[in-house]
């Protein structure tokens, strides 16, 4: 059975063409740049070399146009007939307290996707752009939305709630949602596995960590807590956003800079964490090039952001009493040797011995970087969020 994942942006939209229940990806690639003159789409069929289609590309239903075209091209395709294709799968951020799991799109779900558009404002939208196109374009294909929030639905009352008046929870929703709930639940599944234990049997902390990063704690193979909050921004530092600070702050900066709320907002989204610190860059990869050359303000970025990973998993170690394994995923958690290496070291006290030996080895994109002898494993495992909704999406309709 083909499934097509869709993963739509603002001004980009990721696909993948996987063969069910097997996992087998088909066709790949990424329209880039939607509404500008230069717009591009990148296109892998599997066997043969990416092809690059450069026009101009003036929304979502016009590039996923072109998309399915190419699925169906007699060179580029991989298949005679979209027809083949049995449905869609939607990456959809904010599912709120309605979605605790995947399901299939109905003008009901729509509409409850639409109200959530104010916890979610650069998201949502966009993901609801893809989910109209799709359905535009393929009218007679079933249509699933996969929310970033459902994996961390189980979190407790406790655990979710922040200590504001009750009747804001009421009458708003104010609350802890979390999100990368598709990724830690993968990468979750895939460690009970290395750990030959049941998915429900398992408790693992997940740090998905890249531009955007969250921590998870999983207990029984259920998430019950998470870093991020009633939106992305709260949690650990991030490439651009603040993570955890004293609410407080805004309203000192409001008084003593004259900022108002969209300044304030801009500044914790989008000039604060490592940018911010470091006063270089968003990425790591130029933070550590900096580090080399001797610039102090890189080491303290690098360095609060580590800290700050570091805390998260020693409290969510307290939250499981029992932690079977520590999962990096994402892009700094795959390749970064040296924030790794420093969230892991120097917790021995904790049942974590670290082998950075095996940290450095790269041979193996997945693998198992703690000492043969430690009660708390450490893994890396590549995340795989398009084969986790391609999955959902298999197991909702077939």
């Amino acid at each position: 059975m083909k499934i097509l994942v869709l993963n739509s942006g603002s001004s980009s939209v990721k696909y993948k063409l996987f063969e069910m229940p097997e996992g087998d990806l088909l066709a790949s690639g990424m329209i880039d740049k939607i509404g500008a003159k230069d717009s591009k789409i990148v296109h892998e069929a599997k066997g043969r070399p990416k092809h690059e289609i450069v026009t101009f590309i003036p929304n979502h239903e016009e590039g996923l146009r072109i998309v399915i075209d190419l699925l169906a091209d007699k060179e580029q395709g991989v298949v005679k007939d979209t027809s083949e294709i049995a449905a869609v799968g939607h990456r959809v951020v904010h599912g709120g307290e309605a979605f605790t799991g995947s399901v299939l799109i109905t003008d009901e779900v729509i509409k409850t996707i639409e109200e959530y558009y104010d916890l979610a404002p650069l998201h949502n939208p966009p993901n609801m752009a893809g989910i109209k196109a799709a359905k535009d374009l393929m009218p007679h294909t079933r249509q699933l939305a996969a929310f970033d929030t459902a994996f961390h639905t189980t979190i407790p009352k406790h655990a979710f709630l922040y200590a504001l008046p009750y009747e804001i929870y009421e009458k708003y929703k104010v609350r802890r949602y979390g999100f990368h709930g598709t990724s830690h639940r993968y990468v979750a599944r895939r460690a009970a596995k290395l750990l030959n234990k049941d998915k429900y049997g398992v408790n693992v902390i997940t740090c998905h960590l890249g531009n955007g990063s969250s921590i998870a704690a999983v207990k029984n193979g259920k998430s019950v807590d998470t870093s991020m909050g009633l939106t992305p921004l709260e949690g650990v530092p991030m490439g651009t956003r603040s993570g955890d600070i004293d609410p407080a702050i805004i309203f000192y900066l409001a008084g003593k800079e004259g900022m108002n709320l969209d300044k304030i907002n801009t500044m914790m989204n989008k000039k604060s964490g490592v940018l911010g610190i470091s006063g270089i860059s968003n990425d790591m990869r130029s933070i550590h090039e900096a580090i080399a050359k001797g610039n102090e303000r890189a080491k303290l970025a690098f360095e609060v952001f580590s800290y700050r990973i570091k805390k998260y998993v020693g409290s969510y170690m307290a939250v499981l009493n029992g932690t079977d394994a520590i999962v990096f995923t994402g892009g700094i958690g795959e390749k970064d040797e040296f924030v790794r290496e420093y969230i892991c070291s120097n917790m021995e006290a904790l049942g974590v011995k670290f082998d950075a030996k095996r940290n450095l080895d790269k041979a193996k994109k997945e693998r198992e970087i703690s000492a043969e002898d430690s009660k708390v494993k450490v893994f890396i495992i590549p995340t795989d969020e398009e084969v986790g909704i391609a999955a959902d999406t298999y197991e909702n309709i077939k």
